[in-house]
This record gives structure tokens, C-alpha cells and sequence, in this order.
């Protein structure tokens, strides 16, 4: 059996068993207009990272912003959840910074 032939086969088993049937947007357009707005060459770069298993710094900050938001919510002592929100803006602070860098460096190439 062929590569492409036992892949279909594992997908159609998972559609039978419902795998496929609770997916998020299910039923819509697949929403790219990101994708194609990011210049080639960094989408090139992130898809290397992803092949490999790492993640850009962006990725990683927000990856860091998240998790401290989430945190934030099961904190009740005034003192943590102060210290927590001064991490959240030093962090999304860099993320900003980040990004303009890089938009910069694009307009200048």
C-alpha cells in the first residue's frame, strides 16, 4: 500500500470515529488573510523553527504573556497579583518593542 494511500486510509478511521467532529471552526472558512500578510521570508524562518521544534521569541513572549494572564486569574493576594501585572507589562513592553524592531528592519529592505 502506498504512503498516500495508508494516510487517506488513517484519516477516513478517524472521521468515522468522530475525531474531526468537535474541531473549532468547523463548518467555516479557514481564515489566512495572517498568513499571507506576514512577508514571505519571515513565514520561511518560522516554518524552519516549527520543522525543527522551536519557536520564535515572539511565540515564546506570548507563549510567557498567556500563561502569566492565566495565573493572574487565580490570584487573590494583592501583593502577587501586582508583581504578576507589572510581569505582564515588562513582557508584552519587549513583545512591543519586538515587533516594531522588525517592522523597521522590513521597511528598511
Amino acid at each position: 500500500m502506498s504512503l498516500e494511500k495508508s494516510v487517506e486510509a488513517i484519516i477516513r478511521e478517524a472521521q468515522e470515529r468522530g475525531d474531526f467532529d468537535n474541531l473549532k471552526g468547523k463548518g467555516k472558512p479557514i481564515d489566512l488573510s495572517a498568513y499571507f500578510e506576514t512577508p514571505e521570508d519571515v513565514r520561511l524562518a518560522y516554518s524552519i523553527l516549527k520543522n525543527a521544534g522551536m519557536v520564535s521569541a515572539e511565540v515564546d513572549l506570548l507563549t510567557e504573556i498567556a500563561a502569566l494572564k492565566e495565573r493572574l486569574t487565580t490570584t487573590y493576594e494583592e501583593k502577587d497579583r501586582s508583581r504578576i501585572q507589572k510581569m505582564i507589562r515588562e513582557k508584552q513592553l519587549q513583545y512591543n518593542v519586538m515587533m516594531e524592531r522588525q517592522k523597521r528592519q522590513r521597511k528598511e529592505n
